[in-house]
């Protein structure tokens, strides 16, 4: 078993320690949080050490679980690696672009294990689809939240857009070459509704949209690639995938299918609409079992630092094009 050390026990960190519980590959030691009155509170209620300090948890433990603010995140997971340990840490990686490269530096240094916690790779819908995303050339994205002072600390592009900065990075295997973005802060100091135009090397475009303060909630994207078309609900955990085949003779007929006559100098093509089983999980569950799996049996992890350093890259660019717009 991996004895590990949750850091953070506010909203996310207490459900971090809950799963973790259930967890067979993980010894859970304890957590460390720096207010006095959350660590008696947390420690009562579930019945987990409290450590009076950061670096003790961090001696006592194989693998250190990062679920603080992102304004801590690097020193937090600095400090875990420079003890080479093992780290999981929330999304963002990092609170600047600049802080995620040390940090990916360090992780090689120090020959360890790390994943960043973008949780939305284990979205069951997302897992029921992904394979079958084959280049897509455009990927249109929505995620839509009502308004919650808790994540506020940061813009809605850290906060939520870079789910899906991730999600599109991890399916187009081509450079980023240009963004545009525009953004309002309404309730915050920050952007709390933004969208973003990311423009690849290979030529497929995304268009990122993503709201704090929403009356209702959202979480779509949807890929178009040759001759076909999946859309994918995070929220309800539904999936749709449309094909477009060349008609097969004697098929016609298929009730699961929509013949197109396009005349009689082209073929016809057929339709079929598919509703992919989505297999039931628990994201946070999963994502830890994974990281633990990766350290056992010494293979990659879902989500390396380099790609939470690589996403946050992005969002920056797309902050950046932001302030450019606010400033002029």
């Amino acid at each position: 078993m991996l004895k590990i050390g949750v850091v953070g026990a506010g909203h996310l960190g207490k459900i971090h320690i809950k799963q973790i519980k259930e967890i067979p590959a993980y010894q859970l030691v304890g957590f460390y949080d720096s207010d006095a009155t959350v660590c008696a509170a947390v420690e009562a209620e579930l019945q987990v050490k409290a450590y009076p300090s950061l670096n003790e948890l961090i001696h006592d433990v194989d693998v250190v679980d990062v679920v603080v603010p992102t304004i801590y995140h690097y020193d937090c997971v600095t400090a875990a690696l420079k003890k080479s340990k093992h780290v999981f840490v929330e999304k963002p990686l990092a609170g600047k672009p600049s802080e995620a490269k040390r940090l990916v530096a360090l992780a090689s240094e120090a020959n360890v294990k790390t994943q960043v916690g973008h949780v939305e790779r284990f979205n069951p819908a997302f897992l029921a689809v992904k394979n079958m995303c084959d280049n897509p050339m455009f990927i249109e994205a929505h995620r839509l939240a009502q308004f919650n002072p808790r994540g506020t600390d940061v813009s809605v592009i850290l906060d939520l857009m870079i789910h899906d900065i991730d999600i599109v990075l991890s399916l187009v295997k081509s450079g980023v070459k240009r963004i545009s973005a525009s953004g309002v802060p309404i309730v915050s100091a920050t952007p709390d509704i933004a969208n973003a135009r990311i423009e690849f090397d290979n030529g497929c475009v995304a268009n990122l949209t993503a709201s704090r303060i929403s009356l209702k909630k959202m979480r779509k994207i949807r890929m178009f690639q040759k001759d076909a078309y999946i859309s994918v609900d995070m929220l309800t955990h539904k999936a749709e995938v449309v094909r477009i085949k060349d008609a097969v003779e004697g098929q016609e007929n298929d009730p699961s299918s929509l013949i197109i006559d396009f005349g009689k100098d082209r073929k016809k093509k057929q339709i079929y609409l598919d509703a992919p089983q989505v297999a039931a999980n628990n994201a946070i569950k999963m994502e830890l079992s994974t990281f633990a799996d990766a350290i056992i049996n010494n293979h990659s992890t879902v989500v390396t630092i380099e790609d939470g350093a690589k996403a946050l890259e992005v969002a920056y660019k797309i902050i950046d094009k932001i302030n450019l717009i606010q400033e002029s």
